[in-house]
């Protein structure tokens, strides 16, 4: 099935980073904006990330973008922290663009972001948080061992340059960054749907649901069956039922 079309566009964010970006306008238009944040290590141009946005687009015009030290985005990732104001910077454009309402669907390290994004700096009518995290240094996976080793040792940031196209800040967290849990607290009244498969391999299920007690009403938990993580693991499926979620939260308020 052919993906719908796309328009790249530019974001600057509020330190002067550059921001690779595309929106894929609403199919049969709308009034929703869909920011989606992506994962550490991703991009927008991934082919998970493009069919993400097609399904999305069924429900709302969507922007995606490459945080910061991602594919060609300027600066260096900070890994949750300054992302804020990446993901900042694609709301902005969303108002700008025409569209009224705005919903954030962040996976992994963009579910973070999300959280702390519009627990901190609002401006947001709905998120999502998929496969994200609750609380920083988690080593409880391997897979997580593994980021840790990318993101702390010299020769991981040379490996997540060359071979993932993501350059990772050497300068540690100072200080460091209220964790999603308790940036979770802040987001009410803004409706907060947490997802998370029982599969996932890199934060287990206690991460969301850390998430959903630190949160307020209004809020939502879908602990989904043999769902691994994040975008690679995201079926179709499950991206139409995000996207039917936000269209009636946000019909709704």
């Amino acid at each position: 099935m052919p993906l719908a079309p796309h328009f790249p566009v530019t974001l600057r964010t509020k330190d002067g980073i550059r921001l690779d970006a595309v929106h894929t306008p609403a199919r049969g238009g709308g009034e929703v904006g869909i920011v989606v944040g992506h994962g550490f290590t991703g991009g927008w141009r991934e082919r998970t990330t493009r069919r993400i946005a097609h399904v999305l687009s069924g429900f709302g015009g969507v922007i995606c973008f490459d945080f910061r030290g991602h594919g060609r985005s300027t600066g260096l990732t900070t890994v949750g922290d300054l992302e804020v104001l990446d993901l900042d910077a694609a709301v902005r454009h969303a108002k700008v663009t025409g569209y009224p309402r705005v919903a954030v669907v962040g996976f992994s390290m963009g579910g973070a972001v999300a959280v702390r994004h519009a627990g901190l700096h609002g401006g947001v009518d709905a998120v999502v948080a998929v496969s994200a995290p609750a609380r920083w240094y988690y080593r409880g996976t391997r897979p997580m061992r593994q980021v840790h080793w990318a993101i702390e040792r010299p020769f991981g940031r040379f490996a997540a340059r060359v071979v993932k196209r993501t350059r990772i800040t050497t300068s540690p967290w100072d200080p460091i960054p209220i964790p999603p849990h308790e940036a979770a607290a802040l987001i009410s009244p803004v409706p907060l749907l947490v997802v998370h498969g029982d599969a996932d391999t890199f934060f287990p299920l206690e991460h969301a649901h850390q998430l959903y007690q630190g949160a307020q009403q209004p809020k939502e938990l879908w602990v989904e069956p043999g769902f691994g993580h994040a975008e690679t693991a995201a079926t179709p499926e499950l991206i139409r039922r995000i996207g039917r979620w936000i269209r009636t939260t946000l019909t709704d308020t």
